[in-house]
């Protein structure tokens, strides 16, 4: 999907990773939470059903799960600057990460399984959102 310039992302400023401290770390938070907000309104608005959000298992957290009929989705979400910033925010050690609290979350919601299912990566930046379908694959 293309950077949503009709839904412009409220997340003005956008806190430099490099913020530290207490504070810091709080604001982050806080505009994270924010983003994960607004890519759950906008998956809502596409017609996506929101099962989860910051959903916590043994294999770390999940930002959004949603599903359609047919599809069962794991969102992550990066707030950033810029979008080649929010693009390379996700490490292999995070995806790897993400796929096993995804395998945890099924085996723990077994209503929630679906025909297919994939791993989105919702980037949020001072303009928009840009949800990458499939932007991480199981080998």
């Amino acid at each position: 999907m293309r950077l949503q310039t009709d839904q412009i992302c409220p997340l003005v400023p956008v806190f430099p990773a490099h913020a530290r401290g207490r504070a810091g770390r709080r604001a982050a938070e806080t505009q994270g939470r924010r983003a994960e907000d607004e890519v759950a309104a906008m998956l809502r608005r596409r017609g996506y059903e929101i099962l989860a959000m910051r959903l916590k298992t043994a294999g770390g957290e999940i930002d959004i799960v949603a599903a359609d009929a047919g599809c069962l989705i794991f969102v992550e979400v990066k707030a950033r600057p810029s979008l080649s910033e929010a693009a390379y925010a996700l490490s292999a050690r995070q995806q790897a990460r993400l796929i096993q609290a995804a395998s945890i979350a099924l085996a723990n919601n077994p209503g929630w399984a679906r025909e297919a299912m994939r791993f989105d990566a919702a980037l949020v930046v001072p303009g928009g959102i840009e949800i990458i379908e499939d932007a991480i694959r199981l080998n």
